[in-house]
This record gives structure tokens, C-alpha cells and sequence, in this order.
């Protein structure tokens, strides 16, 4: 089918332009620091709240997967295997969505923290159609379910489930701890003791 080729070469070149930006701003950004917070830079254009940027810039985590998932042209959009994979995934970024941004302190409109880049917002809603796209499209066609056996395949999603899950408290624990401090107007240093470290 030649819509189905195109999907490939589409999801392709997506994974390829993840793979090939990834590593550029691990470069680039040891030299450039991201201008928000309080690094905020007026060269990189206008604002908006960091709570509005935070929701717009990853929201297609959770729309573009529900809607691929209603795909006709996807071969494991039913299968349990495909399902479970996309719970963990959308359950990360309901939270990185919908969840962490209200927590954001609020402060006074002069405040850098109250200003985010649409800019950077833009970039990273870029990022996160790309990501949520490779992802959902590896999860309900490219992967080869049956290839990984039955039993292996749940072995390796429980062993996984309970990194994610020790991983995913530590993140939303850190995210606790540093919006209070920023409340208070206190930096990270406050944290070296403590966390994973302590």
C-alpha cells in the first residue's frame, strides 16, 4: 500500500531527525544555555506564563497518541502488549502535562519565572509531535510483538514497569521539592544533601 510506505519512510526520517537533533544540542548546549527561568533572554522573543507553555508544549504527548491509536492502519492498536506500553507512556505525560504545571509558583508578572519563550515553547512542541509520533507509531505497527515471544515480552515490560515506576516517584518527588524551593526563592543548591544522594 502506498500509504503505508509513505507512513515508513515518514516514521523513518522522524526517528533519524530525532536521533541527528538529539545529539546536536547535546553539543550545542554546552556552549548555549536554555534561556528560561532565570536565564531568560529577551532576544528569544516574546512570553507567555510557563504554566500555558509548559501545558501547549507537551500536549501532544497526549492527543497525537489517542488519535493515532483510532489509526485503521495500525497492527497492534488492540493487543494488550501495545496497550500497556502506551498506559506508561501516557501516564508520564498526563503528568508532565496536566499535573506539574499547576504546581509552577506563581510571582509577580515582572519576575523572569512568570516568562517562558514562545520560541522555546514552539521548539519543544516540535519535538514532543515528533516524539509522540515515533512513539505511538512503534507501538502500534512497527514493533514486532510476536517476535519477542509471549512470556519474554512481559517479563522484560514488569521488570521495566518497576524501573519506570521508581523513576517516575523520584521525578515527580524532585519536582515537589524544587517548586517549593523556587516558592520560597531558594536555588538547588539547598538539595545536595539530599534526595538519591542522602
Amino acid at each position: 500500500m502506498k500509504f503505508l510506505e509513505s507512513d515508513e519512510t515518514l516514521y523513518t526520517y522522524s526517528l533519524m531527525f530525532l536521533y541527528i537533533s538529539g545529539t546536536s544540542n547535546l553539543f550545542i548546549l554546552q556552549f548555549l544555555q536554555a534561556p528560561y527561568g532565570k536565564h531568560l533572554s529577551p532576544s528569544w522573543g516574546p512570553t507567555v506564563s510557563p504554566t500555558l507553555a509548559w501545558v501547549l508544549m507537551e500536549s501532544p504527548t497526549i492527543f497525537l497518541p489517542l488519535l493515532l491509536l483510532l489509526f485503521p492502519l495500525a497492527r497492534h492498536r488492540s493487543s494488550p502488549r501495545s496497550l500497556s506500553l502506551l498506559s506508561l507512556f501516557l501516564l508520564h505525560y498526563l503528568h508532565r502535562t496536566f499535573i506539574y504545571p499547576f504546581y509552577l509558583p506563581r510571582r509577580a508578572p515582572t519576575s523572569k519565572a512568570t516568562q517562558f519563550p514562545i520560541s522555546i515553547a514552539l521548539m519543544a512542541f516540535s519535538f514532543n509531535v515528533l516524539n509522540a509520533y515515533v512513539q505511538s507509531r512503534s507501538i502500534f505497527h512497527y514493533i514486532d510483538y510476536d517476535a519477542e515471544g509471549g512470556v519474554g515480552f512481559w517479563v522484560r515490560f514488569f521488570a521495566g514497569l518497576g524501573v519506570f515506576l521508581w523513576g517516575m516517584s523520584v521525578n515527580v518527588r524532585s519536582d515537589l521539592v524544587l517548586v517549593r524551593l523556587r516558592g520560597r526563592g531558594r536555588g538547588i543548591g539547598c538539595l545536595l544533601g539530599g534526595g538519591l544522594r542522602g
